[in-house]
């Protein structure tokens, strides 16, 4: 009965320091709280279809740039329409504007709309990024996920790219770039334009863009007198006629993975393709608005 007793005693005292030890354990570690929900900005009855707010607007050189097509009284010209027009200039020039409230994923359907000036056999893709509003202080300082367009899986399509422009020696000069994979080139400059084609609001001798390249196997320069530029079957701005309707569902992260957003309150257009294309001159996505189209009227999605 003693020695009974004796073990009884001996396990009770082993729980008593397993339990003291857990205890200390529990005391030291780092619970990481759950990520806080991002907040949705609702609907209300004064809420705009179209984009109201202009955040950054920030072309890269180009034919238009230093005219009153690509300066940021345009790039307002954008806002609470789909009738404005504003150049983003060569590849890596962008516009980020947002909305009055969260433009919801409804998976099932597009969601919203991007408006350039693209038209039949030419259209001047644009890459289109979205985020969603998480920290809820009404600017643009989250995480940009790029919508997967077709062009994803196609030769030439690179993400984590960059390109240098270093200011010409003179302001009819050709814009000289540099990339991120060691090759080279120029803007050029053609007769139709003449001022300066490095961005004057530039204030050092260099600008460098990030992003993802667009594939340019889309134009066609067989025909110098007439060019063309066959449009994407999705997924970016400025590349078919009337608009451009995007999945916030088609949004994915850096490493290319499928990014579940409950909606999402700014847009970043940005030009996708850096190709010269003679007499024509540069690709340069436009940009002409943006709008949910659960608002508008008729909706047309």
């Amino acid at each position: 009965m003693k020695k009974q007793t004796l073990n009884f005693v001996k396990t009770a005292a082993i729980l008593l320091v397993v339990c003291a030890f857990w205890s200390a354990c529990k005391k030291d570690q780092k619970v990481t709280p759950a990520t806080p929900e991002a907040p949705i900005r609702p609907v209300t009855s004064s809420s705009n279809a179209y984009v109201t707010q202009l955040f950054e607007f920030n072309p890269a050189p180009g034919q238009f740039i230093n005219t009153g097509l690509a300066d940021t009284v345009a790039a307002m010209g954008t806002l609470k329409t789909d009738q404005g027009l504003v150049s983003l200039g060569a590849w890596g020039g962008y516009i980020i504007v947002g909305f009055d409230h969260t433009v919801l994923n409804k998976h099932d359907t597009t969601d919203f709309v991007v408006y350039g000036n693209a038209f039949s056999l030419f259209s001047e893709p644009g890459v289109i990024w979205v985020m969603q509003d998480t920290n809820g202080n009404g600017k643009p300082d989250d995480t940009w996920y790029e919508i997967r367009g077709s062009a994803y899986h196609a030769n030439g399509y690179l993400r984590n790219y960059s390109v240098t422009y270093t200011r010409p020696a003179c302001d009819s000069c050709s814009v000289p770039w540099k990339d991120n994979q060691g090759k080279t080139g120029v803007v050029q400059t053609n007769i139709f334009n003449t001022q300066a084609y490095f961005p004057k609001g530039i204030k050092g001798s260099t600008a460098t863009y990030n992003g993802t390249l667009l594939p340019s196997s889309k134009i066609n320069m067989d025909d110098p007198t007439y060019i063309t530029s066959s449009s994407w079957d999705y997924g970016y701005g400025d590349n078919t006629a009337g608009g451009d309707k995007i999945s916030i569902a088609s949004a994915m992260d850096k490493d290319g993975n499928h990014v579940e957003l409950k909606g999402i309150d700014f847009v970043k257009v940005q030009t996708g393709i850096l190709a010269n294309m003679g007499w024509l001159g540069e690709q340069s996505t436009e940009f002409c608005g943006a709008a949910d189209l659960s608002l508008l009227k008729p909706a047309t999605n």
